[in-house]
């Protein structure tokens, strides 16, 4: 008999086998276990001075019918089925040419590879550079300040996400998730991520995986064209036909997946330009704040702080204002990385966070944010790309103009002292740092409602505000500023037909996982219009 057993626990004081804890909890002795899989593992440290993993998984069991009914008693026990998959019904509607992708971050590669897979030969294009080339770039900007506005940590193969810690968690509770993890594992991603319940790959295997999805796309027929920037539309009777590419090379489409990214902003003007649907959306700013990972180790996990089992511990804390028109937020926080330098415009300074999948670095980093509104920046659809691009230019300016990062410790910023950068951690932004009140380089409400923050997460993580962390500025870059309308149902322009929006530069995600999810399911709504090309 095959069944799912939940919360399968192993306290850290008492290292067991996942055979015997599993034994245990159902009641039978090892002879009786056949194979066993992992669903889910998670750790749980509410309790600091026994800390334990909880697994979910499957198993085999040979036991006798009235075992059979005693297993199943137990809440945490059920029998497992397969879970049956309706096949997916293609369209009948003739393509009048291959559908063409724009962007190959998570959301453009799982689009295309969708519809590479049923038959629909994509042509992907991305402005960027293959992942190779495109981390020889930007190395040699941290090392340098030479810096490269076609090929950065926001453009090229992979997307944003190419850089960051790779994490593959959602808030959007969907089944296909595990198909796409799958998937990703398919193409290079280490197999954990399967069971994990906070899974993450690090921008190292993150850019060996993204390398098999470009691989497997071509293997099914598509193709991947590099430093292919689409500048502009080619619009017949209210229909994407096609896009013209900055070269003016012209290539026709039977229909347009448009995932190019967050910061896609010259995008975003062209779209305006041809009257495409968008709206501003809200968003947030602020900092990256970097403290010794051992201090926020040892605040999560105690005694158990460095276990081998536990690896570097991670936080996710939020504070609101008391008229609750503020929220600071810890944002993609990176354990055991680094703050990397991730402009996409010349003469502007953007901060993001990355790990690598050992997570070994020693430094903790995170986002540290605040929510901003169409009623802080107002305007037309781009006036939030407007906002972003002028405290950008301001950090740029404020770090002594040569992508160098305004920044200073939580003391002197808490205090409102003389910026200082001395701190716990040497800052890890290259190419380098710059004293600078951060006061001067975001809002008042911004840093006002950031210092109330930072002195309501030491209260729940001891060290966190004790003044020894470092800040440093600007992050911008947390969500798109815009939404690109599209019906709900069809995943359509609501002003352009055959226009696809998709993914987190449309609006629609908030994260790689998210992304590559909105990227199937724009594949599977073409691939429901339309019929396979033959």
């Amino acid at each position: 008999m095959k069944v799912k057993i939940n919360n399968v626990r192993i306290s850290l004081l008492h290292e067991t086998t996942l055979e015997q804890a599993v034994c245990k909890k159902a009641g039978i002795g090892r002879d009786s276990l056949g194979t066993l899989r992992i669903l889910r593992k998670a750790v749980d440290a509410r309790k600091k001075n026994d800390i334990c993993l909880n697994y979910h998984v499957l198993a085999e069991v040979d036991v006798s019918a009235r075992q059979g009914k005693r297993l199943l008693a137990d809440r945490d026990i059920t029998k497992y089925e397969e879970p049956l998959r309706e096949p997916l019904a293609l369209g009948t509607l003739p393509l009048s040419a291959p559908p063409v992708v724009i962007g190959a971050g998570p959301a453009g590669l799982l689009a295309a590879l969708q519809l590479a897979e049923h038959g629909y030969r994509p042509l992907l294009l991305e402005r960027g550079k293959p992942v190779a080339q495109r981390v020889t770039d930007v190395q040699r900007f941290w090392q340098t300040g030479q810096f490269d506005p076609a090929s950065n940590v926001q453009f090229g193969e992979g997307g944003a996400g190419t850089f960051s810690d790779g994490k593959l968690t959602t808030r959007v509770n969907d089944p296909v998730m595990a198909e796409i993890l799958q998937l990703f594992v398919d193409a290079g991603a280490p197999e954990n991520i399967l069971w994990e319940h906070k899974p993450h790959v690090g921008t190292d295997k993150l850019r060996a995986m993204v390398t098999g999805l470009g691989k497997r796309i071509c293997a099914l027929g598509g193709s991947i064209r590099y430093q292919a920037q689409v500048a502009d539309f080619v619009i017949e009777n209210g229909c994407v036909s096609g896009v013209v590419l900055n070269s003016g090379e012209k290539i026709a489409a039977g229909a347009v997946v448009l995932a190019c990214g967050h910061s896609a902003r010259d995008t975003y003007a062209m779209l305006a330009r041809r009257s495409v649907g968008l709206t501003a959306k809200p968003f947030a700013i602020g900092v990256r704040i970097e403290h010794p990972q051992e201090l926020i180790d040892k605040a999560q996990y105690g005694s158990f702080a460095g276990h081998h089992l536990l690896g570097a511990a991670d936080y996710a804390l939020v504070y609101h204002t008391p008229d609750k028109r503020r929220t600071a937020y810890s944002f993609c926080m990176c354990p055991g990385g680094q703050v990397v330098a991730a402009a996409s415009e010349s003469g502007g300074v953007v901060v993001n966070g990355m790990s690598m999948f050992k997570r070994d670095s020693g430094i903790a980093n995170s986002a540290l944010v605040v929510n901003v509104g169409v009623e802080d920046f107002g305007g037309g659809p781009l006036a939030g790309v407007e906002f972003q691009r002028q405290y950008e230019r301001l950090a740029f300016a404020l770090g002594g103009g040569n992508y160098y990062a305004p920044a200073q410790n939580a003391a002197s910023f808490l205090h409102r002292s003389a910026p200082s950068l001395h701190s716990l951690t040497a800052g890890s932004y290259r190419p380098g740092l710059t004293a600078c009140a951060l006061d001067k380089v975001l809002p008042a409400y911004v840093t006002d409602t950031l210092r109330l923050g930072i002195e309501s997460f030491g209260r729940k993580l001891a060290g966190y505000a004790d003044g020894g962390a470092l800040l440093t500025g600007v992050e911008t870059r947390t969500s798109a500023p815009v939404r690109i309308e599209r019906d709900k149902q069809s995943y359509v322009s609501v002003t352009h037909d055959l226009l696809y929006p998709c993914g987190e530069g449309a609006g629609y995600a908030g994260g790689i996982m998210s992304a590559a999810l909105d990227g199937y399911h724009v594949a599977r709504a073409i691939m429901q219009r339309f019929a396979p090309l033959r």
